[in-house]
């Protein structure tokens, strides 16, 4: 059963996010002022190798590093991505749970600064660097309202 390979405290992701379905089932959980995403790589994860495209692991940095960044502000939202650069150090094979963390945050007036990896059992699979805005206007947000769905509906 896959429910018995994801950690305790993660839950998936509601669907509707738009090209993060696209990591579905994708699940995610809160710790304090940081956040944890990961999946267990499957088909749709894959590339004609058998294992893990890159688009996904850079699509799973992009949501961790944005959303770490704005949790590390005491915001639930995620942010315009300016700058993602990756280091694919391992590959990670059909049916291994990967996890991304954010590491490192640093917050200047309209810009977050993160790094940090995406893990599977046996270590590092890749390691991120993201630069994000961070607006103070209503021009980012959706409907009026701000959030990100990855993490709009959160508990502490």
């Amino acid at each position: 059963m896959i429910e018995n390979m994801i950690p305790p405290d993660f839950v998936q992701l509601p669907e509707g996010l738009g090209f993060t379905d696209m990591l579905q089932p994708c699940y995610r959980k809160l710790e304090a002022d940081k956040v944890y995403f990961g999946f267990i790589v499957d088909k749709q994860h894959s590339n004609s190798l058998g294992i893990c495209h890159g688009g996904a692991l850079m699509t799973l940095a992009d949501i961790s590093a944005a959303s770490g960044v704005n949790m590390a502000r005491g915001i639930r939202s995620g942010s315009p991505t300016i700058n993602l650069s990756m280091d694919f150090i391992a590959i990670a094979r059909m049916g291994e749970w990967l996890e991304a963390r954010v590491e490192q945050v640093s917050v200047k007036r309209r810009f977050g600064f993160c790094n940090g990896g995406i893990y599977n059992d046996a270590g590092i699979v890749a390691r991120f660097n993201g630069t994000f805005y961070l607006p103070d206007h209503q021009g980012m947000r959706k409907h009026g309202a701000i959030g990100d769905g990855v993490l709009a509906d959160m508990e502490d």
